[in-house]
């Protein structure tokens, strides 16, 4: 099978395109048949040296994909050979079969091609697992997005609209950015290059933030806690700015502020699979509906991952890049009774 291979850290010109052979199922997997797979900044933090994937977890990047399954595992019930998936998967996606634990699949919406529900595991999984699980929003609070028009940030933002009923503000840098946030649901969209951002945030929600979702930390970090409600939550999923902060832990016992934080690659199967089901319950019927919508930014053949990633690199994404992995990629698929 074709597949992308990270030889070495550096630049986008380290992915190449190479011949490996087609895994097998181990127990409780299924092979998919990759049509389409998600570009997101955990494979550039991995090709760059920052975030190698977990023990036992192919070097191959990628870690959502779409496609049609080929082989199960004698143990799993659902799904079967034929069916139409996509999924989260902890790595292997930049390839044209791939492994997946069968409790991380999801069907593809109704009305959706391969290439759109590529977009959508690595992005609200995350944003349920940060949002709803970890920071709690519940209806009718305020939610801030650091970078609302990552793909994360769309997902969560959304999320918090359609199943919270919140107040959601973001940060933006571009117009364009800046009117999609407002497009998928924000009130108020803030320039986080501004100097005075946390005081325009400050002014946008005067009784404070009760969920904030960052993907930047580093010197954010206090600067978000003293935008916080009482008992507000901030949530981390990255630390591009700095891996370090000077925090007021004071702050934190004299508010009730909860600060936390996950990463989702190295948890087990079952509590991703927890996940799946829910967004199946929840997320699925409004992707269906059009209430919940993907936002695709590009798309590239699989021999070009890296000009893929270099619209990573250069911070110049609005929404989700995708790859082509097989001619089925664009073809929307007949869901199977």
């Amino acid at each position: 099978m074709r597949v992308i291979e990270i030889r070495g850290q550096g630049g986008p010109e380290v992915l190449a395109l190479a011949d490996r052979p087609v895994p097998a199922c181990g127990a409780g997997e299924v092979l998919v048949r990759v049509a389409a797979a998600g570009v997101n900044r955990p494979d550039v933090q991995q090709r760059k040296g920052l975030y190698p994937p977990p023990p036992g977890v192919t070097d191959i990047p990628g870690l959502d994909i779409a496609g049609v399954v080929e082989a199960v595992a004698p143990d799993v019930a659902w799904p079967r050979p034929g069916d139409a998936v996509c999924a989260l998967v902890s790595g292997g996606g930049y390839a044209e079969f791939c492994l997946v634990p069968a409790v991380q699949c999801l069907p593809v919406p109704r009305g959706f091609s391969f290439v759109q529900a590529a977009t959508l595991p690595e992005v609200f999984f995350t944003a349920w697992n940060n949002v709803i699980w970890l920071g709690r929003l519940a209806q009718g609070e305020t939610l801030l997005v650091q970078g609302g028009t990552s793909g994360v940030g769309l997902a969560a933002m959304q999320i918090g609209v359609q199943l919270r009923g919140a107040t959601v503000l973001a940060t933006s840098s571009s117009a364009a950015k800046q009117a999609l946030c407002r497009e998928m649901g924000a009130t108020g969209v803030v320039d986080y290059r501004a100097a005075d951002w946390a005081a325009q945030l400050r002014a946008l929600a005067p009784g404070g933030i009760d969920v904030i979702l960052d993907s930047q930390g580093g010197d954010y970090t206090q600067q978000e806690m003293s935008l916080l409600a009482p008992d507000g939550r901030l949530v981390l999923i990255a630390s591009h700015r700095a891996p370090k902060a000077e925090i007021s832990t004071r702050e934190i016992y004299i508010r009730r502020l909860t600060l936390t934080g996950s990463t989702l690659r190295s948890r087990p199967a079952a509590y991703k699979g927890r996940i799946a089901r829910e967004l199946v319950e929840q997320v699925w019927p409004l992707l269906e509906q059009g209430r919940i919508r993907t936002h695709i930014c590009g798309i590239h053949p699989l021999e070009e991952a890296g000009r893929a990633q270099s619209v990573l690199d250069a911070n110049a994404q609005i929404g989700k890049l995708v790859l082509t992995v097989s001619d089925l990629a664009e073809t929307v698929p007949e869901p199977r009774p």
